[in-house]
């Protein structure tokens, strides 16, 4: 078996050098930093993790609880963490909590005790007893998407003005009935897309009518529930909005049951774009979340926490963009491209109409 000591002979240099280019304890000059890289590949040595982490008291992983894992945005997530802790040389255990409080702190203490240097946790919409533990037991930890407090550090994507730009757009082409979809209770992200299309109907000048709004639940099953909920109300309304990529699966199942065209009866707008729906007819206008982009900050964030344990949280907030197609209501472009309006605008070919077949 080959050994660190035989790395050091054929690289010439010392066992200690070797140790600092594998653990990153010391600075190493480029050229023997390569020079051990290549003795490490020319002789397919195979570092032990487990007598490394025994002398550093670092085990180079991370662990991840995101849910639900199945979901297109949070398997972007998953991408950008995983890409960016192997760049830095940690390794990834990956847990769903299933959105669930009790699941949650249970997989959060699973990690830990595996010994991770620190996890990235997406919270659930209770996470009090997760974030006791780990406050208690001193973990490093992220929390990424949904925010919980301020005593740890937090990545998210901005959720409000993006969603009040989804409902003044959708005003600005005529549409003043404006339903929302909304995610699971307790979620920040819920909370702040809520705020967010209140915002819009503010700003134009449109009723906040509660027989609009409705829990989806942040599930397909719970959305088409809550579209039939607003479908059903004594004024209806002419357009909608969904807070997440499952609900507006869940809103176009409830609307083709009812016969109901999209735009031409009730125009759509989605927060989450993902990579099929620029497949669907119409094509749907979504608010683009930089999922990897959340993923990598996280990783970043905890290294930066265990280099520094003592320094004051951060909370970083990533913008969005809005994949501009024609579930709204917009024509469609000659080259079917995808555009990106200022917020509040519409294309001045837009058609303004607040009927449910008078669209063309």
């Amino acid at each position: 078996m080959t050994t660190m000591a035989d790395v050091a002979r054929h690289a010439g240099v010392s066992v200690a050098t070797v140790s600092h280019v594998l653990n990153g304890t010391r600075p190493v000059r480029d050229t023997t930093r390569a020079a051990v890289l290549r003795a490490i590949d020319e002789l397919g040595y195979t570092p032990n993790t487990l007598a490394r982490s025994l002398v550093t008291a670092r085990t180079r992983s991370i662990g991840l609880a995101v849910s639900p894992i199945s979901n297109p945005y949070f398997t972007e997530i998953l991408q950008g963490v995983e890409a960016s802790a192997l760049e830095a040389g940690y390794g990834l255990l990956l847990a769903d909590p299933h959105d669930d409080p009790v699941h949650e702190r249970k997989v959060v203490q699973l990690l830990h005790e595996r010994r991770v240097d620190g996890v990235i946790v997406a919270p659930s919409a209770e996470p009090s007893e997760m974030v006791g533990y780990l406050t208690r037991r001193s973990v490093p930890a992220v929390f990424l998407d949904r925010l919980a407090g301020d005593a740890h550090d937090q990545v998210c994507a901005d959720n409000t003005a993006p969603m009040r730009q989804l409902v003044e757009h959708l005003a600005d082409l005529g549409r003043t009935r404006i339903g929302l979809i909304a995610g699971l209770p307790g979620l920040s992200t819920t909370t702040e897309r809520v705020a967010g299309y209140r915002a819009g109907l503010r700003s134009r000048g449109l009723p906040n009518d509660p027989a609009l709004l409705a829990g989806g639940n942040s599930e397909a099953a719970g959305a088409e529930a809550a579209t039939h909920q607003v479908l059903a109300a004594a004024h209806p309304p002419t357009a909608l909005v969904t807070a997440n990529n499952a609900m507006t699966i869940g809103a176009l199942r409830a609307l083709g049951t009812r016969g109901l065209r999209v735009p031409h009866d009730v125009a759509l707008a989605c927060f989450d774009d993902f990579s099929w729906a620029d497949l669907f007819t119409p094509r749907l206008t979504a608010v683009a979340q930089p999922g990897k982009e959340i993923g990598a900050a996280a990783v970043r964030l905890l290294l930066d926490r265990l280099a520094d344990p003592g320094r004051a949280p951060r909370t970083l907030r990533l913008p969005c963009t809005l994949a501009h197609r024609t579930s709204c209501g917009c024509p469609e472009p000659p080259d079917g491209a995808v555009t990106t309006p200022r917020p509040g605008t519409a294309p001045p070919t837009a058609p303004a109409t607040d009927g449910r077949k008078s669209a063309p």
